[in-house]
């Protein structure tokens, strides 16, 4: 469910804030505002709101730095998202070569850098007596920190991603450099919630030391999602249409009337079932049992099932070897409910849909999911909200 509140819109992105944001910005605001008591109380806590409201904007510069390049690159870029950490840009689809994921990646921290700049030269022009300076000065040392704390290199922070950009480029492999990558997020997350512990131990400044552990959890937990994902972008490209179909159909004759397929077939059968007809041993397509009901059932015994058949290449199909991404693909853009599997000899080999697809990945990757949820998938026709396979499956490609 969407929890986060839209704000408006930048460049024809969305931007929303996610409510737990409002800590932050209080913690922010009560910061500087302590920093600020020689300029009054009344003052001290103005200027903390306002520069509290300065450091999101430059997050969502650092941020907005990352989507606009990666629209230049013709990728989309669902929301802009402010939260407890900071910020996030939700960006639909992967970078097409390493050089253009480095671009992507790089291009916050040169916002965050440039910002530093413009600052720190409006901060030298206003004298240093005028409470002004003092906050331009700060504004540009954050931006500063910004920008070198998103280069440390593991994931999911920017240094991650040029990490992962320049292993991509090494290794010639996108999904290794993503567990590289992570990996190192990993280990960095560890040694920050160590460090956070031995602030707190050393120092007694207790949150300090949780808020340098909150952040290296963080880190852990978004490493490792990036390194499933990529596990299953990998296994998405490796498997095809036949290790998933299934061979939920029946075949009657094409020259059956209509009468008696309705009584032989649909009358004993109290279930969803798919039909294909067949001629001297040849597919000659989908039965759309649906169309039954627009013929007249006074001539249900003069006509046969081939006046019902939907021939096989006007039915959505794909062939036994495609595989996952494009299968999923194919689901999504055209909304369909399921996808006719045709053999190398043209023969219908089997059906594949959303919830045979869920079930063969649980399987291949052991993860768990209850043949409750298998069958809602299949006939909702909708991947799990946890779990959507259609733009896992989008940014694959």
């Amino acid at each position: 469910m969407q929890t986060n509140w839209r704000i408006g819109s930048l460049f024809g992105i969305p931007l929303f804030l996610d409510p737990l944001w409002f800590v932050i910005l209080g913690l922010a605001t009560l910061n500087f505002g302590v920093s600020y008591q020689q300029l009054g109380t009344l003052q001290a806590i103005s200027a903390g709101v306002v520069m509290a409201l300065l450091l999101f904007g430059s997050v969502l510069l650092h941020e907005l730095g990352h989507s606009l390049v990666a629209q230049q690159q013709g990728i989309k870029v669902n929301s802009i998202t402010l939260f407890l950490f900071g910020g996030i840009a939700s960006i639909e689809e992967e970078s097409k070569t390493p050089l253009k994921a480095f671009q992507v990646a790089i291009a916050g921290p040169l916002v965050s850098v440039g910002l530093f700049v413009i600052l720190r030269l409006l901060a030298v022009s206003v004298p240093e007596t005028i409470a002004l300076h003092m906050m331009l000065a700060d504004l540009a040392r954050i931006n500063l920190v910004l920008a070198l704390f998103n280069l440390i290199p593991g994931l999911p922070l920017d240094g991650g991603q040029v990490l992962k950009a320049a292993l991509w480029k090494a290794t010639g492999n996108r999904f290794k450099a993503v567990r590289l990558a992570a990996s190192s997020g990993k280990i960095l997350g560890y040694a920050a919630i160590a460090l956070g512990l031995i602030v707190d131990y050393l120092t007694g400044e207790l949150v300090t030391g949780l808020w340098i552990g909150l952040l290296g959890w963080f880190g852990i937990r978004n490493a490792t999602s990036y390194q499933r994902i990529a596990q299953l972008q990998e296994t998405l490209l490796e498997m095809v249409a036949r290790d998933c179909m299934t061979r939920e159909f029946r075949v009657v004759d094409a020259d059956l009337s209509l009468r008696s397929f309705a009584e032989e077939y649909l009358l004993v059968n109290d279930r969803s079932q798919v039909y294909f007809a067949d001629r001297d041993g040849r597919y000659q397509g989908m039965v759309g049992v649906g169309d039954l009901q627009v013929i007249e059932r006074s001539l249900w015994d003069t006509q046969t099932v081939q006046t019902i058949v939907r021939p096989l290449n006007e039915i959505p199909t794909v062939e036994e070897s495609t595989n996952l991404v494009e299968v999923i693909t194919k689901l999504e853009n055209e909304k369909l409910q399921r996808l006719t599997v045709i053999s190398p000899a043209g023969a219908v080999a089997g059906l594949i849909d959303r919830g045979d697809i869920l079930r063969t990945l649980a399987q291949k990757l052991n993860f768990r999911i209850a043949d409750a949820e298998i069958k809602r998938v299949k006939e909702e026709g909708s991947f799990p909200p946890g779990l959507q396979l259609g733009s896992i499956a989008k940014s694959t490609k």
